[in-house]
């Protein structure tokens, strides 16, 4: 059954993004009891997109006022995988899918940093879109993973993650400020206080 839910989610966790491709406001559901705003570097980040492909899997999205799930330059996602996961298999998922972009892809790079007082791991990786044989898009994530219980009892793997984008000819400067300030979004996503979900029942 385990084995079984492992593949399902490397289904449904495949892909890291998609390039134009807007989230539709109608409708979305608030499944984690926190449709913010978050505020995340002095930033207010609204709620602006959910989903719930299949019973194990919450993912909830969030933008700052005035920006677009289609072209984005800042996203605050939280995902969260019901079931007795360790954090090392929801991890490995997205480590394997790296590795495998990375054959055809030199700009993808990734690194683990393990809290091993905390069991939590932060996954900071770089991945591009390079159609047309250009680089157009550029984004950094920093993804946070932890082992939750909500107050109704559902155990699972807590993701927290921000994403930034850069776009065509601002991409060298983006990773330029990248070199200078490596280590200042990690700390801050290892130190930021995520905020607590409770599942909307079903």
């Amino acid at each position: 059954m385990k084995k079984l839910a492992v593949l399902l989610l490397a289904s449904i966790m495949s892909s890291i993004f998609s390039y134009g491709k807007a989230r539709y406001k109608e409708g979305i559901k608030d499944y984690f009891g926190i449709t913010g705003p978050i505020t995340f570097n002095k930033v207010d980040y609204i709620f602006s997109w959910s989903s719930h492909p299949v019973d194990i899997y919450y993912k909830q999205e969030f933008l700052p006022n005035g920006e677009s799930s289609d072209k984005f330059k800042s996203m605050i996602l939280m995902d969260f995988v019901v079931g007795d996961f360790k954090v090392e298999d929801v991890l490995s998922l997205k480590v394997n899918e790296l590795k495998k972009m990375k054959e055809s892809n030199p700009v993808v790079n990734y690194h683990i940093i393990e809290n091993k007082a905390t069991n939590e791991y932060i996954l900071d990786f770089i991945v591009s879109d390079n159609s047309g044989g250009k680089t157009n898009i550029v984004e950094r994530n920093v993804y946070r993973y932890k082992l939750f219980t909500d107050k109704n009892g559902k155990k699972g793997v807590l993701l927290f993650g921000i994403s930034n984008r850069s776009y065509g000819d601002d991409i060298p400067d983006f990773f330029k400020k990248l070199k200078t300030n490596l280590n200042d979004l990690v700390n801050t996503v290892g130190q930021f206080n995520i905020p607590d979900i409770t599942i909307a029942q079903n």
